[in-house]
């Protein structure tokens, strides 16, 4: 989705993946760049995820001794994050000797929201002579440019409601509680947490089918934005086909991110499934702070 050119650094690079289309998407374009792939996929997150194209070592997440071999052995320093994942509790992460050696730093990393955590799992490899990359910086290709990125066009009234959406994510933002927000006639809908944007997109659908939504079908965004300094290279908002879908059953007019600073997943079939549901995509200008 975007025209600029990272610069790769030379060496394999190791993909820690979850689950979802971005790994493989994201490794692809490495990979047509010329540069060797190793792909982590994580155990009970990126279950079935196709592979095998690509040399690969299944682990589970706490197996940081395990990656470090492996990604050692295959000549790999740097090292990106991406795909889906939901936070296991600790004793599910399955954790080898490495991890046990560092378990109050593990356990410290565990505390607070996500965006705490994978800082402070960063930290941790960092520690051990790796290199963490956003995917942004090896995939530039993958980040929303700004404007409208389909057909359909975005009424007066929904970017009053983006503007809102804008500004509570800002304002929650040092919370690290999430990157989305439902909002119709400036009214909040819901607000992504644990569960979500997936799940925070049927809650809508829910409450509109409970008569708790009062505007009508076709009115009101989904804004999606990061949090204020947050460590970029980790968990930057996304996209993909599944959420058109997500806001078409809630009864949502669109879709609003911040454009250089959001993960465009399956970029043709995102656009054509909104154009089909009429459904409008608009990437914003970033605000600073």
């Amino acid at each position: 989705m975007s025209d600029a050119v990272a610069t790769p650094s030379q060496g394999p690079l190791a993909m820690i993946c979850g689950g979802g289309a971005l790994p493989l998407a994201i490794a692809d374009y490495v990979a047509a760049r010329g540069r060797k792939v190793v792909l982590f996929p994580l155990i009970g997150a990126a279950d079935g995820l196709p592979v095998e194209n690509y040399p690969h070592h299944w682990i589970y997440i706490g197996q940081i001794g395990k990656f470090m071999r492996l990604a050692r052995a295959e000549g790999a320093s740097d090292v990106v994050f991406i795909g889906a994942l939901v936070r296991p509790r600790i004793l599910q992460t399955r954790p080898d000797l490495k991890a046990l050696m560092i378990m109050p730093r593990v356990l410290k990393a565990f505390r607070g929201g996500d965006d705490h955590l994978l800082t402070g799992m960063a930290r941790l490899l960092e520690d051990e002579g790796f290199h963490l990359r956003g995917a942004h910086e090896v995939a530039p290709e993958i980040l929303a440019p700004a404007g409208v990125l389909g057909s359909v066009q975005p009424s007066e009234a929904d970017r009053a409601d983006i503007e809102l959406g804008l500004d509570y994510l800002d304002a929650a933002s040092p919370f690290d509680i999430g990157q989305a927000v439902a909002i119709a006639n400036r009214h909040v809908l819901a607000v992504e947490a644990a569960e979500g944007t997936d799940q925070m997109l049927a809650r809508v659908a829910e409450l509109r089918a409970n008569g708790r939504v009062r505007s009508a079908k076709g009115r009101g965004v989904m804004v999606k934005a990061p949090k204020r300094h947050q460590d970029r290279r980790f968990d930057l908002p996304s996209i993909g086909p599944r959420t058109v879908e997500g806001v078409a059953q809630a009864g949502l007019a669109g879709i609003a991110v911040v454009a250089g600073a959001t993960v465009v997943a399956e970029a043709d079939k995102l656009l054509a499934a909104a154009d089909r549901a009429g459904i409008f995509i608009v990437s914003v200008p970033e605000r600073r702070s």
